[in-house]
């Protein structure tokens, strides 16, 4: 069954008027070739002495326009009417026991359902659409020409390889173009590839709509588009594309078209230029151009179709008086030609043997029915003395027994393919990828084979493209490019455009601490928590490192000041001690002065403990520095302050209270004070001990290294007794101010205690707001302002007047009340 006309002619059906025999039009040449390869193959296999020996095969052929009633027509006339021989006599088989046909989808549907019913086995050699492999429906179908699954597929992969993202897609009213666009849409939205529009072709469109259709392609933003339709359906929608003069546009064909000499024309090639699309694989059949040339209009058996084909290829009518087709009336030609004209010098699609595709599915399928009788021949002869009945007779043969040898059937032909069905009977997905490019005068449109794709293979291998053998369209080397939304570099993540398909997006610049390191992706990467994003957001770094440095300007200053405040105290320690035996000196415990001398100086050695990267040693060391040694400092200066105060207290008479505050008892009290402290640290040490953290929670594009206080209590218990002794030690100075003496300390305690609690007043707001690195150097500014307070204070104006004023350096000057 073979649609050798291309379109029927619509009837009027009234029900009131018998209808008129169906009549058809468009001779078509290329399909008229298929038949007459049929024969070819069929003569080839009889002639075979080892394929089917001493068993002839017959044929009827039948034309079915490509309509679906004269099909249904046909498959009934078939099954209906027994078989005769050569002689004319009637052959023991009741029925035709298997029919080859029909092209289409659509129509081998229906063939299919009524030939389910008297359970005869149809093979295709061109109907591709998935939903024949559905074999509830459809259970005696096969056919030779590979599911539409598997091209749907390979289309979607050849898009998704191309980075085709936005594409439109064309089909047919009918099973095989419907399906097809639905098959290719879910294979392609899952590689995340979006559909711009979808346009099915009417059969018989009215120019508007081809109109329409050609505006919907012209102004969609999609450079590429996907066709499945026959030959004939995408025919109209083509011509008015080179009308409009419509070029920019990809194609990309499927099987049914994209080797179809009828729509790759010299006229059509500018519009059509670069199209690419998967192609049936093909064969060079020897003897068959040559059958084809042979042909005659006129010989036995007589052939109504040879004379037409005859006729249209040679503009002339045949002078005969035999019968032409049923089903089309006869045109009358201005001349006539005798059937002796030589086919040999002419060009056209049916000698064209150049691109055999359809051809070859139509070897596959004679060759398998032929294969499929051989091995039912072998059975017979393998069992003819024993006396059962495994296997059917040849010769009385019923179609239902043909079914289950075509099931079994797997050889490999001339051609080195392997022929077999799978459970859907279906063939293996194995394609051409074929791109046209321009050719000379005589071939105006070279099919060039750039790839294949076979899904036998695994799955990276299936699809293979020579991808510099490729010409574009426009006659370019270069991928065209077919996108609702340009690319997101690196650096950036697509933001979905509300109402919009996921392929039409914007791009939206990564946050900071996120990356994008890719083109097109959906979201940024957060960087690892060491790690910051760089400017242009397409990798991590490392973040930077923070901490208070002694390489760094600002500590560079604070160490030459903490260094500054040590000298300065070892100065003073130094004039003291050269001055020694002095009154100046002697007049306050100068046992006492030394070792608060010695405190100062290792409070300012203590603040260069807090310079530097913190480690497991250095932020102990920095909290115990600074708790004993502020505490040894404070408790100098309490014993000071009681002193001073208790010896003008005790000059009444009576008063014993001065032996109480002797030197022993004053380094007794210095020493019980910094032990307290000395204990609140170790426990401190022992229980939860300060220890060195990396602070990401401040800043997000960088790291300050601190020191963590271990425990938040005993660092209050530390402050806080350093607060106590320095309260205290304040309470007393001002007590003792104004006692009469030429050199009171006291005062000087008194204004030395003011600055320090002031600064640690201050110091505390300081140290909770100030940020990062800063927070260590408000603490070390605290530790130097209240050092140097107390060193200034106290002991400033007494180097003054061992320096420069020693003649107040005597007993006489200081027993002077003033």
């Amino acid at each position: 069954m073979f649609p050798i006309h291309s379109k029927g002619i619509d009837q009027e059906l009234n029900f009131r008027n018998q209808p008129d025999q169906r009549k058809c039009w468009g001779f078509n040449m290329r399909v008229f070739r298929w038949s007459q390869a049929m024969i070819f193959f069929i003569e080839e296999i009889n002639r075979n002495p080892t394929l089917l020996p001493n068993i002839t095969l017959g044929y009827r052929l039948y034309d079915t326009c490509g309509l679906i009633a004269l099909s249904l027509r046909t498959a009934l006339s078939v099954v209906s009417q027994p078989m005769k021989g050569s002689s004319s006599e009637m052959c023991s088989s009741p029925s035709i026991p298997i029919i080859i046909g029909d092209s289409g989808s659509t129509l081998s549907m229906a063939i299919s359902r009524l030939l389910n019913l008297f359970r005869i086995p149809l093979v295709s050699y061109f109907a591709s659409c998935a939903c024949l492999s559905n074999k509830h429906q459809f259970p005696y179908f096969f056919r030779t020409i590979p599911s539409d699954v598997n091209q749907a597929n390979a289309l979607a992969r050849l898009v998704k390889h191309f980075g085709w993202t936005w594409v439109g897609t064309v089909g047919a009213d009918d099973a095989y173009g419907r399906t097809g666009i639905d098959l290719f849409t879910a294979a392609v939205t899952q590689l995340g590839v979006c559909v711009s529009y979808r346009i099915i072709i009417p059969k018989l469109p009215t120019q508007q709509q081809l109109q329409d259709i050609v505006r919907t392609i012209r102004d969609s933003s999609a450079h590429v588009l996907v066709a499945f339709a026959i030959e004939e359906d995408i025919k109209p929608v083509v011509d008015e594309i080179v009308l409009q003069n419509v070029t920019g546009k990809q194609w990309v064909a499927s099987e049914a078209w994209v080797t179809s000499t009828l729509i790759s024309t010299k006229e059509n090639f500018p519009s059509l230029s670069g199209t690419i699309g998967f192609a049936i694989r093909r064969a060079e059949i020897p003897g068959l151009k040559h059958f084809l040339d042979s042909i005659q209009p006129l010989a036995d058996p007589y052939n109504v179709f040879a004379r037409e084909f005859w006729e249209t290829q040679f503009q002339c009518t045949l002078n005969t008086s035999l019968p032409t087709s049923s089903t089309m009336d006869p045109v009358n030609y201005s001349h006539s030609c005798t059937g002796m004209e030589r086919m040999q010098d002419t060009q056209s699609i049916f000698n064209d043997v150049s691109q055999l595709r359809v051809t070859y599915n139509m070897y596959k399928a004679v060759y398998t029915v032929a294969h499929a009788l051989h091995n039912l021949l072998l059975c017979q002869r393998e069992h003819r003395s024993a006396l059962t009945q495994q296997c059917p007779d040849i010769h009385n043969l019923q179609p239902w027994q043909v079914i289950e040898v075509l099931r079994k059937v797997n050889y490999t032909n001339m051609f080195g393919d392997l022929i077999y069905f799978d459970e859907n009977g279906d063939p293996v997905g194995s394609y051409d990828i074929v791109n046209w490019q321009k050719g000379g005068d005589d071939v105006p449109v070279q099919y060039i084979t750039v790839g294949r794709f076979d899904s036998s293979l695994p799955k990276g291998q299936q699809l293979v493209l020579n991808q510099n053998k490729i010409v574009w369209h426009g006659g370019t080397n270069k991928v065209p490019v077919s996108v609702c939304s340009a690319s997101c570099p690196p650096g950036y993540r697509k933001v979905r455009l509300e109402g919009q398909p996921v392929c039409c997006y914007d791009c939206m610049l990564c946050a900071e601490g996120s990356i994008s390191n890719t083109t097109d992706q959906a979201e940024c990467l957060l960087c690892p928590e060491d790690f910051w994003s760089n400017k242009h957001r397409n990798y991590c770094v490392p973040k930077e490192i923070e901490f208070l440095s002694y390489l760094e300007a600002f500590g560079m200053v604070l160490a030459a000041i903490a260094i500054l405040g040590a000298v300065a105290a070892i100065s003073v320690g130094v004039v003291f001690f050269r001055h020694r035996d002095t009154p100046l000196v002697r007049a306050n415990n100068s046992e006492l002065s030394f070792l608060l001398l010695i405190s100062p100086t290792l409070c300012f050695i203590c603040a260069l403990t807090f310079l530097g990267q913190p480690s497991h040693w250095a932020c102990p060391l920095r909290r115990i520095s600074f708790g004993l040694t502020f505490a040894l400092c404070l408790s100098c200066l309490l014993s000071k302050t009681l002193v001073v105060l208790i010896a003008f207290k005790s000059t009444l008479p009576g008063n014993n209270t001065a032996r109480w505050f002797r030197p022993p008892q004053q380094r007794l009290g210095v020493f019980i004070c910094s032990l307290l402290q000395g204990g609140v640290c170790i426990a401190w040490l022992t229980t939860a001990s300060p220890y060195p953290v990396k602070n990401t929670w401040l800043y997000r594009d960088r790291i300050i290294l601190e020191c963590h206080l271990g425990s938040v209590v005993y660092f209050c218990c530390v402050l806080g007794y350093i607060g106590c002794l320095a309260a205290f030690c304040f309470i007393l100075a001002f007590l003792a101010r104004k006692l009469p003496d030429n050199f009171n300390e006291a005062k000087f305690i008194t204004f030395s205690m003011l600055i320090f609690c002031a600064v640690w007043i201050t110091f505390i707001p300081a140290y909770v707001s100030s940020p990062g690195k800063f927070t260590v150097a408000v603490e070390i500014f605290a530790i130097l302002a209240s050092s140097y307070g107390v060193l200034l204070c106290i002991f400033a104006p007494k180097c003054y007047i061992i320096i420069f004023m020693p003649e107040k350096n005597s007993k006489k000057y200081l027993m002077t009340q003033k």
